[in-house]
């Protein structure tokens, strides 16, 4: 089986390695648990917020495509596996049933802002060691935080 060679030296791929999984994690979950709200919510708002949120679950999904990428690019390899992401994350586990537009749009808000934290405190980690997967952050936060802001104006 041949393995892909790292650009990385062993302790930046360790490091970037760790952020992008951690993101990786984040970023499935997210387009899940957005999903959940997307399928069950109700209420005077239903139609917007059900859009609104089928773009945070398209952000999210093509973040996790990218960052599972360019963790094999650089030598590690991504872990998707729902028992990693059902294990590791740390977003909240929307309630069950039916779900009132104005708490969905509260707690995507909410949510939102939990992972852009995370995601900033791995845009610190990757500075020195990968730039390039720093960037990659970067941007995915940067779409994050749109997000944020949209949802956080609905509040």
């Amino acid at each position: 089986m041949a393995a892909v060679k790292s650009p990385l030296t062993e302790p930046a791929q360790k490091t970037t390695g760790e952020a992008l999984q951690g993101a990786l994690v984040d970023l499935i979950d997210l387009s899940l648990v957005v999903k959940q709200a997307h399928w069950n919510l109700t209420g005077r708002n239903f139609k917007v917020v059900h859009e609104h949120l089928d773009e945070v679950v398209a952000l999210a999904r093509q973040g996790a495509d990218d960052v599972a990428e360019r963790a094999v690019a650089i030598g590690v390899n991504p872990d998707g596996r729902v028992r990693t992401v059902a294990d590791r994350t740390s977003i909240p586990q929307p309630e069950a049933g039916y779900l009132a537009d104005d708490k969905v749009v509260a707690s995507v808000a909410e949510t939102l802002e939990q992972v852009i934290a995370r995601f900033r405190e791995r845009i610190a980690a990757t500075d020195d060691p990968d730039p390039v997967s720093q960037d990659l952050l970067i941007q995915i936060t940067a779409d994050l935080e749109k997000q944020h802001w949209m949802f956080q104006a609905q509040v």
